[in-house]
């Protein structure tokens, strides 16, 4: 396997959603980007499937639904969600944008070496 080059990446602060990584050839399969939530917004509910994903709260506060259980969050710190677990991220502030980074990535066999 080819070694990965290390990189740098600049987060600009822009109040716009931001991609950081998209999978190959740059990662072996982790995704990850910005996400800037207006107050009331939310990212709409979906699938990690075959992923688990990671956010890292920058600024604001939120609420996640992770299938149907409500947890509150604010900055930082960090919600880990595990492979096939449906969610849904809402900025519950009425004055301030939420700002968290997302990091998504295949889950291999346990045990599997890496």
């Amino acid at each position: 396997m080819d070694l990965q080059k290390a990189l740098v990446i600049d987060l600009l602060d822009n109040g716009q959603y931001q991609s950081l990584l998209r999978g190959g050839p740059k990662t072996c399969g982790m995704r990850c980007g910005r996400v800037f939530l207006k107050p009331g917004e939310d990212c709409g509910e979906h699938s990690t499937r075959g992923m688990e994903e990671l956010l890292v709260v920058l600024s604001g506060n939120g609420q996640a639904d992770i299938e149907g259980k409500f947890l509150d969050f604010g900055e930082g710190k960090i919600i880990h969600i595990p492979p096939q677990t449906i969610h849904n991220i809402k900025n519950n502030s009425d004055t301030q944008a939420l700002s968290y980074i997302y990091c998504v990535a295949p889950v291999g066999q346990a045990g599997e070496k890496q």
